[in-house]
């Protein structure tokens, strides 16, 4: 079953181009010159119930523009659009009760009150029984471990802390759909995976589908089976997230390490495939063409190393020639 079909969808802005100067500002009083830019353009989209899809693009690329028209928080400029069944931009309060979205960058938190009395608010407002808000609470509080936290006031909570308090307060009346733009962004490490620890949970346990935007490749690859790549407002690539990369990761690392100086003869056969990425005599770590990973790898053995480890390339290099190449296609 889709819980979201979208045909042709376009956002078009239109936006005025003023002269510089005061020149230019007395000028725009009488006529006005303006540009259009397409933020979204002709964009098909269907998302089945369950799934974990993640939106990848560039900043500008028009990621959160079709989240926002997904939501009803801005309406399409032409194609058709089904969330649920509803067209989102009506905003029909049967349609707001099953949706819930979180963005990394603008909070829905009351900071002035205690996280406790910031959920009573939002219990109100999804008219929940009593019962339902306490199951959902209780079952998130004990999921993200955050128990201590409810009577401690909003504006005093960790960014971590905070964002954990988002997407409790965003899951409370148990969504259909999560819509999360940019959920760890400032977040540090140990924070990120923990976030990423629940929403795998979340979307496993409650069957709830999730729509995430990331610049956090590993948030990507860790949680979405199902990557979506928008470039320049347009989809280029729709399917397997795994596949998605193993088109992309070109190289692999190898680190070798030795418990007494050792130097490394390079056979001619290897020589333009072997690029040292650092070599302190001890430690030598190499990029390597991933096609030519076995047969490199059984030659660096007979040196005997003590320990030896063979890695993906980093994912940032990976995105770069995903954004690069606009002929990317599913």
């Amino acid at each position: 079953m889709n819980v979201i079909e979208a045909e042709d969808l376009t956002k078009v802005y239109r936006r005025y181009i003023k002269p510089e100067g005061i020149k230019g500002s007395l000028k725009g009083l009488f006529r006005r010159e303006y540009e259009e830019k397409a933020a979204v353009s002709h964009v098909d989209l269907c998302v089945e119930e369950g799934e974990f899809i993640g939106m990848i693009g560039r900043n500008g690329a028009g990621k959160t523009t079709l989240v926002k028209m997904l939501t009803g928080i801005i309406a399409p400029t032409s194609g058709s659009i089904r969330v649920l069944g509803y067209y989102p931009n009506k905003l029909e309060k049967r349609f707001r009760q099953q949706y819930a979205l979180v963005m990394g960058q603008k909070s829905q938190l009351f900071f002035e009150l205690t996280a406790g009395d910031t959920l009573h608010l939002f219990k109100e407002m999804y008219h929940l029984s009593e019962k339902e808000y306490e199951k959902n609470r209780d079952y998130f509080i004990e999921l993200f471990g955050i128990k201590d936290l409810m009577d401690v006031q909003v504006r005093t909570l960790s960014l971590g802390e905070r964002m954990k308090m988002e997407l409790l307060a965003a899951l409370l009346h148990n969504p259909k759909i999560l819509f999360l733009d940019e959920p760890t962004i400032g977040l540090d490490a140990v924070a990120g995976m923990q976030i990423r620890k629940y929403l795998k949970e979340v979307n496993r346990e409650r069957k709830t589908t999730i729509l995430l935007t990331s610049h956090y490749m590993e948030d990507i690859k860790s949680l979405c089976g199902r990557s979506v790549v928008i470039n320049h407002g347009t989809k280029v690539y729709d399917g397997g997230t795994e596949q998605l990369f193993e088109r992309y990761q070109n190289n692999k690392k190898i680190t070798l390490v030795f418990d007494s100086l050792t130097e490394i003869e390079i056979p001619e056969a290897f020589a333009g495939k072997c690029r040292i990425l650092d070599d302190n005599g001890y430690k030598k770590v190499y990029e390597i063409p991933k096609e030519d990973s076995g047969g490199i790898l059984e030659y660096f053995m007979r040196y005997k190393p003590r320990d030896i480890s063979l890695d993906e390339e980093e994912i940032g290099k990976v995105v770069e020639r995903i954004y690069s190449d606009v002929r990317v296609r599913a």
